[in-house]
């Protein structure tokens, strides 16, 4: 019988920390992200003036944890799973560690959306949602060989997630993912009628 090896297998990596002892952590980073985002007035600014939409502490803060005691303990709680995850990809760190890098807040308006992009210099980044209103945007992950595929015909809709050329993955409040950082992704129009509210994060190699 013939037999089919799959390989160069593409992770994302999923936990919701809305359940057991990260559960009032969530609901602590919401309000703190919010009170951030309302007082930023250069995030704010950057954000207009770069057509974001919404607001985004990504090019104005880089001391979120020395602003609310909530994000020292979201760091403590990513280090785990970065860690879990480190060893899911089989990396050899070679007695290095994985140390965040980057992290900033996302508030995504009503309409808004966010191009396919990847993050350069990073090992793994990721998102954890903090208020995800109904019909709010999921996250769209690009098969990283698209481009290389040249002649190859369309997936079936029917086809098989490890199959699709696009993976849309619908978060809800709490949802944890992590990525290889290569792995180019992009969020839809959200069209939730409220905000959608998110922390994301980069990892080095320290």
């Amino acid at each position: 019988m013939p037999r089919i090896q799959e390989l160069f297998v593409t992770r994302v990596y999923r936990d919701d920390l809305q359940r057991g002892a990260t559960t009032a952590l969530v609901s602590e980073l919401l309000a703190a992200s919010l009170e951030i985002a309302a007082a930023d007035r250069a995030g704010q600014a950057w954000s207009k003036a770069n057509d974001y939409p919404g607001y985004t502490s990504y090019a104005s803060l880089n001391d979120l944890p020395d602003r609310h005691p909530a994000f020292t303990d979201l760091i403590s709680v990513l280090d785990r799973h970065v860690s879990a995850f480190a060893r899911t990809l089989e990396f050899d760190l070679e007695g290095r560690r994985l140390a965040i890098d980057s992290l900033w807040i996302n508030v995504l308006r009503p309409g808004g959306h966010h191009g396919a992009h990847i993050h350069p210099h990073s090992v793994i980044s990721g998102t954890l949602y903090l208020a995800v209103p109904k019909d709010a945007s999921a996250i769209k992950y690009e098969d990283p060989r698209l481009s290389m595929m040249m002649a190859a015909p369309p997936k079936k809709p029917s086809a098989k997630e490890k199959n699709k050329t696009f993976v849309s993955v619908t978060p809800s409040a709490g949802t944890l993912l992590l990525w290889e950082s290569w792995l180019r992704h992009e969020v839809p129009v959200n069209h939730a009628k409220t905000e959608r509210v998110s922390v994301s994060f980069n990892y080095r190699l320290d």
